[in-house]
């Protein structure tokens, strides 16, 4: 199947980094777009925002789980292009004080799934990611990571909540 990530993602220098990644050009385009929106629209509310994580290589992601910094050990949905971590941005730097709900209304306002509620506000979630959105249903995940799936160009999850 070919998709963002087997035609752009697994061709980047970057693959195997452990370092941090915020650039937006390996993010899937309609996600890119997403976030930029999201940015955009908090900036005009008085929030300014700032991308902290785009891509995350297997390799950063175990190193990140070791650290306990992520509950996931293998690669999650940033590997794919398809999630971002997005922050507060306080004088340049990146803040992770205060209420992200903005992020969660924003994100299910461009259709993409907010880590505070996983695209299921009225379900209890027992791990939420505050600064994270992904285009990608919890459900869907586990056919992302196994190459059985990435989303078209229209794709809407929240279409598949309903």
């Amino acid at each position: 199947m070919t998709s963002f990530f087997t035609e752009f993602i697994s061709h980047d220098p970057r693959f195997n980094s452990t370092t941090r990644i915020s650039d937006f050009q390996l993010l899937e385009t309609q996600m890119q777009q997403k976030v930029q929106s999201i940015i955009d629209d908090a900036k005009a509310h008085g929030i300014d925002l700032m991308v902290y994580e785009t891509y995350r290589s297997q390799a950063r992601q175990e190193l990140l789980f070791n650290q306990k910094a992520s509950k996931l050990k293998k690669v999650g949905v940033h590997h794919y292009g398809l999630a971002c971590d997005i922050v507060k941005n306080i004088n340049g730097e990146p803040s992770w004080k205060g209420d992200f709900s903005i992020l969660g209304t924003l994100a299910h306002a461009y259709g993409l799934i907010w880590g505070g509620d996983w695209g299921q506000p009225k379900l209890k979630h027992s791990f939420m990611d505050l600064d994270h959105v992904q285009l990608c249903t919890v459900a869907r995940q586990a056919a992302l990571f196994r190459g059985e799936w990435y989303p078209a160009g229209d794709y809407d999850p929240y279409k598949e909540l309903k």
